[in-house]
């Protein structure tokens, strides 16, 4: 299209944009976002919640994989993030969570690990975060809890390794 074209129809140029900006959302949204869910266990054994900003429910510490990150990096950071604990090992894979409305917000799948921790728990992430709480296995809040975490609690706990 030259210049002039341009200047004489700016709708049809908008409209073409935003036919462009469609398809480049539809791409990269109407794929699956990779997550993380941790089940941080501390020496006494107690599991660490953190109670979520956006619904007010107990849930497991975790998030998104940033560019560039592998699994283990997004643990180690979304750990220090939301409880500020130190990742000592990631022990095991607990699952994967792939049901699209496992999350209300977007299709995400969702790679579930147990790990053992240290450190003192303290907010990092204020935006995300209300209160961080460790529980030992037999007093985890029961349901609702945020997204499908009571799921992937009671499979960590009755020993399972999930694939759904």
């Amino acid at each position: 299209m030259n210049v002039i074209a341009f200047l004489k129809s700016p709708f049809q140029t908008t409209r073409s944009l935003w036919r462009i900006g469609q398809t480049v959302l539809g791409i990269i949204f109407r794929h699956p976002i990779t997550g993380t869910s941790i089940i941080p266990l501390l020496s006494d054994g107690k599991i660490v919640l953190i109670r979520r900003r956006d619904d007010g429910l107990w849930a497991l510490p975790g998030g998104m994989v940033d560019w560039g990150e592998d699994i283990p990096t997004t643990v180690r950071r979304e750990l220090l993030e939301e409880t500020g604990l130190e990742l000592i090992k990631i022990r095991r894979l607990v699952g994967v969570y792939s049901a699209p409305d496992r999350d209300p917000r977007i299709h995400s799948i969702c790679v579930v690990v147990e790990a053992e921790v240290q450190g003192t728990m303290e907010i990092h992430d204020t935006s995300e975060v209300l209160e961080i709480k460790a529980f030992y296995p037999s007093s985890i809040p029961q349901e609702p809890m945020s997204h499908d975490h009571y799921r992937q609690l009671q499979d960590y706990l009755s020993g399972l390794t999930t694939l759904a």
